[in-house]
């Protein structure tokens, strides 16, 4: 990620703006443009800059508050918008917090965007659903099972929207692709290809001192405790602005993130159980790969749809192949690729490098829509969740090095005490979900 200065990114702001109208949008807005809707970010990192830009473009909604444990992202945060609400001429008041429940606390405020690491979004979720808030939330949704399960009955009790941060939902490409599996275009679908990558591995990086300003106790949260590293919160300067040169590895290690399974299992996984109608199911048995035969993470569902996390390209392109009787469909970021050209979409869309994936895709509109219109998103908690659950499922055959059978209706593992014990995790004292 190249530095985003605070020119550039008031200039990119209003120059998506424009863009983001030309885009389709899932469903009409209903409530009157004049009705404001404030946000407050929780989680102010590297991702949280890409939804700022996305959310601060849209007509009608205000960015008023941002939690971050680190001293130097909230005052990041706080210089980028108010040079932003400053040159649109707009007197928008913004506060930022060490600790999230200062904004939950706030009457003021409508709606959460986090984007704080996995090991945070169920017990915060679940906090603002009880706080009446409606959400935004990076994917993947939650860290186990039990807090994705938890999740969806808190939005579902207080009434609340839930947005799963899949923007490949609200993608033209990927939506054509689900949209020529779902009528048959393929005929009866053979296999699935899913390109992620691999499982998350033991943490191993060297302690380094911490930082003044970061709150290490509060950022390990409910997780127990780690020695801090700068890749897992990476360093960003303010004069001059230099942000994140590098995603925070936390991601990448069992003991804080899924790996590359859950990171982009959590979009690949999540377009293929999509278009084959598995979006209130999921697998039945997973196999890890290095298992007897099998050369790559499988996954069998109860119908034999089998789908795998294999390349099907010499690029190895993280995306998604549909494979049926009567043709195939390869579908990624910017790329699309049938058997035949009556499977193309009318326009195929490349990827335009020189615009945010994040804020390039209405996705983020779709949010704030459904926010007005009191409908589920394009994404809601139960599709967030499901997706979540298979690429975790697929973690936790890898972990145990065989098969594991999982029951989609009782969202429970069938007959294994081993796997039972990754359902949910040990939290530190003080946290519960």
């Amino acid at each position: 990620m190249t530095s985003i200065s605070r020119r550039r990114f008031i200039r990119k702001s209003f120059a998506g703006a424009a863009a983001l109208s030309f885009l389709p949008l899932v469903k009409s807005c209903s409530a009157p443009p004049s009705d404001v809707i404030r946000l407050g970010f929780i989680g102010l990192g590297r991702q949280a800059m890409y939804l700022m830009n996305g959310f601060s473009q849209m007509e009608g909604v205000q960015i008023v508050a941002g939690a971050d444990v680190y001293g130097v992202k909230r005052r990041r945060f706080e210089m980028l918008l108010n040079d932003f609400y400053k040159e649109k001429n707009q007197n928008v008041k913004i506060d930022t917090y060490e600790h999230y429940h200062q904004i939950l606390n706030r009457n003021d405020i409508d709606g959460v965007v986090i984007s704080t690491p996995d090991h945070w979004h169920g017990i915060m979720g679940v906090e603002s659903c009880e706080a009446g808030k409606d959400i935004y939330m990076e994917k993947p949704l939650t860290f186990t099972i039990k807090e994705g399960v938890e999740l969806v009955k808190a939005v579902r009790n207080n009434n609340v929207i839930l947005a799963t941060g899949s923007q490949q939902r609200s993608d033209s490409n990927f939506q054509h692709a689900v949209n020529m599996v779902q009528n048959g275009s393929l005929g009866r679908i053979e296999k699935i290809f899913a390109h992620v990558g691999g499982p998350p591995v033991p943490y191993n990086l060297q302690e380094e001192p911490l930082p003044d300003d970061l709150n290490w106790d509060l950022w390990l949260g409910p997780n127990p405790y780690v020695h801090y590293n700068h890749e897992l919160n990476p360093p960003i300067s303010l004069d001059p602005l230099v942000n994140e040169q590098l995603w925070g590895a936390w991601r990448w290690y069992k003991e804080m993130g899924g790996g590359f399974t859950t990171d982009w299992g959590a979009h690949m996984f999540d377009i293929a159980q999509w278009a084959a109608g598995k979006d209130d199911s999921g697998p039945v048995r997973i196999i890890p790969a290095g298992y007897n035969d099998y050369k790559f993470l499988t996954f069998e569902y109860a119908d034999g749809l089998i789908m795998t996390e294999e390349p099907f390209n010499e690029a190895g392109s993280r995306g998604v192949k549909f494979v049926g009787e009567d043709g195939w469909i390869e579908v990624s970021r910017g790329h699309y690729e049938a058997s035949d050209p009556s499977l193309m979409p009318v326009e195929a869309k490349e990827r335009d490098e020189t615009v945010d994936y994040e804020t390039g895709i209405p996705h983020l509109v779709d949010f704030i829509e459904s926010m007005r219109s009191r409908k589920d998103p394009i994404a809601p908690v139960e599709v967030g969740h499901r997706t979540c659950t298979t690429c975790t499922l697929g973690n936790i055959a890898y972990e145990l090095g065989r098969p594991v059978e999982w029951d989609p209706a009782r969202e429970y593992f069938v007959n294994d005490a081993e796997a039972e014990k990754f359902y949910h995790r040990d939290y530190r004292a003080g946290y519960k979900i």
